[in-house]
């Protein structure tokens, strides 16, 4: 972190010239500007000096918040190739599983099938993007075509396959969490 160019930043979001910080810190224009440009360093009562008179405290200081990712590109997807079951698994949201849902773009080759997953906590969503899956939950099936969609609690084994002769491809949000 550079200091100087934060104190800046906050000085100049309250206003004020290097010269009126100066003097509400007790210290100089020449100071402030060398800190501004980080050609020296501030005590720890110095910087609280400053600080004060910014509003803020050390601590709020050097909590610097990441920002949320909000917009995720093609380059942000991670992807799990399956090849001996015939599918891939397409993560959308990079570290989703840190979150309440996990959506990914599951890509399922003809007759390629996911491993049955046993019975978890939570729902599941799924909406087919191509061709037509087969949509196994405990002993009950169900097709499920282009421009449909399923959603179900996950309390009974389930598990996809492709049903029909070309690729199919599906939008699947699982919360919480668990591909």
């Amino acid at each position: 972190m550079q200091i100087g160019s934060k104190i800046k930043r906050m000085r100049m979001e309250y206003g004020l010239t290097q010269e009126e910080l100066a003097d509400r810190c007790e210290l100089t224009k020449g100071y402030i500007s060398q800190l501004e440009r980080d050609l020296t360093s501030p005590s720890i009562a110095t910087l609280k000096d400053i600080l004060d008179c910014l509003g803020s405290s050390i601590p709020e200081f050097f909590n610097e918040k990441k920002k949320e990712q909000i917009v995720f590109r093609q380059q942000d997807v991670f992807i799990k190739e399956v090849e001996e079951q015939g599918y891939r698994i397409n993560w959308i949201v990079p570290n989703a599983q840190k979150m309440d849902m996990e959506p990914i773009i599951l890509d399922l080759s003809e007759n390629g099938e996911t491993y049955e997953d046993n019975p978890h906590q939570g729902e599941e969503f799924g909406y087919v993007l191509n061709g037509s899956i087969l949509l196994t939950i405990g002993k009950d099936r169900f097709r499920v075509k282009k421009g449909e969609c399923f959603h179900y609690k996950t309390s009974e084994p389930h598990s996809i396959k492709n049903s029909g002769k070309k690729p199919a491809q599906v939008l699947w949000i699982s919360t919480p969490p668990s591909f």
